[in-house]
């Protein structure tokens, strides 16, 4: 299964990108080994949109246009919270069942519209707070990681 994370704005050079890079790399080298690539990070355009609901049709636009047939996660605060062990299993029964693709989907500073947590097949949350779309790339590769550990059975998976 391929993984990709499809996200609005650019991450700078900085501490942010680096700990997003530490658990790509992390990622790509353990999931080779148990049926999963990448994950592949797309970054996709801000909006220069006036207004929120203007930005958030057109960053879905683009966001719609990135994804891959399968599994398409939307991060959004409105979401659900799902532990670890359970977006683990998630994973490994797509995988299972033979989806081709992981689509992990985080919206610009607006969020997501509704025309892209409509076409989600599960909207996830990471708590009840509002977080910077960068921190939540950062979260979303290192659950993704943390998964990988799950499925593998690696012993450190809690660390």
């Amino acid at each position: 299964m391929r993984l990709a994370v499809i996200a609005v704005g650019r991450l700078k050079d900085g501490p942010e990108r680096e700990l997003c890079e530490r658990y790509r790399e992390r990622t790509l080298a353990l999931g080779r080994s148990i049926g999963f690539s990448g994950p592949e990070i797309a970054e996709l355009a801000e909006s220069r949109g006036r207004r929120p609901e203007e930005r958030k049709r057109d960053e879905g636009e683009a966001i719609l246009g990135k994804i891959q047939p399968g599994l398409i996660v939307a991060l959004d605060e409105r979401g659900r919270n799902l532990g670890s062990e359970a977006f683990a299993q998630r994973l490994a029964s797509a995988r299972d069942a033979g989806t081709a693709h992981a689509n992990f989907l985080i919206g610009g500073a607006d969020g997501l519209g509704e025309a892209v947590r409509d076409r989600a097949d599960i909207t996830l949350a990471f708590g009840a707070l509002t977080l910077p779309h960068q921190l939540v790339r950062a979260l979303v590769l290192e659950q993704i990681y943390r998964a990988m550990t799950i499925v593998a059975g690696h012993p450190y998976h809690r660390v």
